[in-house]
Order: C-alpha cells, then sequence, then structure tokens
C-alpha cells in the first residue's frame, strides 16, 4: 500500500528534527495541551503498536487495547493510561523504540490486503484506514514538536491521505457534537503543496470550502484554528464544519482558539 509509505515517510520527517535532541530537550512542552515531546511521542508509540497488533490479530489488539480502555473508563487520561505501557520509557531510549516500531508497521502495512477489515477502539476499519490513521496522528502531533522547535514543515503531497480523512469524516464531525448532519456536504477545492488543486464533492457555489490542502489538514487534525488558516469557507454548512471539524476518533474535541496554535520563533 502507498498509504504505508506515506506513513514512513511521515514518520521519517518527525525523526528529523528529534535526531540531534538530548535526552533533556524530550521533557520540553509543546502547545498541545501543555504535553511535552515525551508526551506526544509516547502517544504515537502505543497507537504504533496498536496498529501492529491488530493486523497481526484481534485478538492480540484486545488484549493490549483492555487496560487502557479500562483505565479510561476509570476516568484516567490517555497520557495516564500510556504510562503504564511506557513504564519509564522516555527521551532517546523511547526514540530509538519509536522509530523501530514504525519502520515494522509500515513494512507489515505495505504487504497488507488494503481492504481488510482490522478491531479497534472504536468502529472495525479497513487496513487502508488504519495506517492513514497512523499518518495523520504522527503528521498532527508532529506539528506540536515542529511548533515547539520553530521549525516550518516541508509538506508533501501525501497529505492528501489526511485531507481524504477529512472530508470522509464530514457526517461523523456533526454526529459526534450531537448535531444533525447536514444533507449536503461542502464542495472542498483545494491546492497541493505541488501545485496540483484536488477537489471533493459536488460543485456548489454556495456551500464551498477553497484554500490550502495544508491548512484544510491542519482544520480537520486541529493543529489550528480556521481563522488561523488561508481557507475561504462559503455557506453555512462549510463555516460550521470548518469549526467542529475532528478527523480523529473519540469523543468531541475543541479545537484550538485562533492565535493558540503557532510555530514559535
Amino acid at each position: 500500500m502507498q498509504q504505508a509509505q506515506d506513513f514512513r515517510a511521515e514518520s521519517l520527517a518527525l525523526a528529523a528534527i528529534l535526531n540531534a535532541l538530548s535526552d533533556d530537550d524530550f521533557n520540553a512542552k509543546t502547545q498541545f495541551k501543555g504535553w511535552s515531546i515525551n508526551d506526544a511521542l509516547g502517544h504515537l508509540h502505543m497507537f504504533n503498536v496498536a496498529a501492529d497488533l491488530t493486523l497481526e490479530s484481534g485478538l492480540k489488539f484486545a488484549a493490549f487495547f483492555e487496560p487502557i480502555a479500562e483505565g479510561m473508563a476509570r476516568g484516567l487520561s490517555l497520557l495516564e493510561t500510556q504510562s503504564g505501557f511506557l513504564n519509564g520509557l522516555k527521551g532517546r531510549a523511547l526514540f530509538a523504540v519509536w522509530q523501530d516500531c514504525a519502520h515494522k508497521l509500515a513494512d507489515n502495512y505495505a504487504l497488507a490486503d488494503p481492504k481488510v477489515r482490522l478491531k479497534w477502539a472504536g468502529p472495525d476499519m479497513s487496513a487502508r484506514s488504519s495506517i492513514t490513521a497512523r499518518q495523520m496522528e504522527t503528521w498532527a502531533h508532529g506539528q506540536e514538536i515542529f511548533d515547539l522547535l520553530g521549525i516550518a514543515r516541508t509538506e508533501g503531497d501525501r497529505v492528501k491521505n489526511i485531507v481524504h480523512l477529512g472530508v470522509s469524516t464530514f457526517g461523523w464531525s456533526f454526529a459526534n457534537c450531537g448535531l444533525k448532519v447536514p444533507e449536503t456536504a461542502p464542495h472542498v477545492k483545494l491546492t497541493a503543496p505541488s501545485g496540483a488543486v484536488w477537489d471533493w464533492n459536488s460543485a456548489q457555489s454556495d456551500n464551498r470550502i477553497t484554500g490550502s490542502a495544508v491548512d484544510f489538514a491542519r482544520v480537520v487534525a486541529q493543529t489550528r484554528n480556521v481563522k488561523d488558516t488561508s481557507l475561504v469557507t462559503i455557506g453555512q454548512t462549510a463555516t460550521d464544519w470548518m469549526e467542529i471539524a475532528q478527523c480523529f476518533a473519540g469523543p468531541p474535541e475543541t479545537p484550538p482558539i485562533k492565535g493558540q496554535r503557532h510555530r514559535l520563533e
């Protein structure tokens, strides 16, 4: 699957900016809920392990995820549940383990049937959707680290996978917030990093979103407020969607407020 190689490329892009950091550097706090680089990397590693296990066996995934689900049911945060899994792993040691697992995950998914159904924390999903979700999370949590380090990420057209995930979760974003799903999804027309033009849904002059594909991905992954991007929304449905868009699983999250997430100088 090409998506497996796109996940690998996303992991390599993040690894490149982490490679020179010291153990202490990994304790630095990001703009995402006060998470440290250790927290973000630990989160990515835990769910990369989960994605690898579910490809191998639904039973192995269930056994792995059960204590995480139980902890969250007791009111523990994701960070608190991953603490037990990591068992003190942090800094450069965590970085090394995360890299090894990411490459293993890419190798295994590259050989998988894209349509095979896999168990997950929410509904079952295809292998293609599973590895795309891993790319999305690596890209999204990577953003907080790029921002913290003051580095502008060089984007590639593999961001299309994340954009497609965002478009596909239009209805779910509303339903997840307990809102009625609009009858017609907006026309989405975006410019790729390469300059190519991508679009989704039927053309509608009064219900559309235009702008940068990277900005759209930032909004649906909630790494930026829509008002901090170049996106242009026309129509109430398009405007409402970009205010609550969420392309990742879990309960509804509040997007960052305007100006809250930005690259540090």
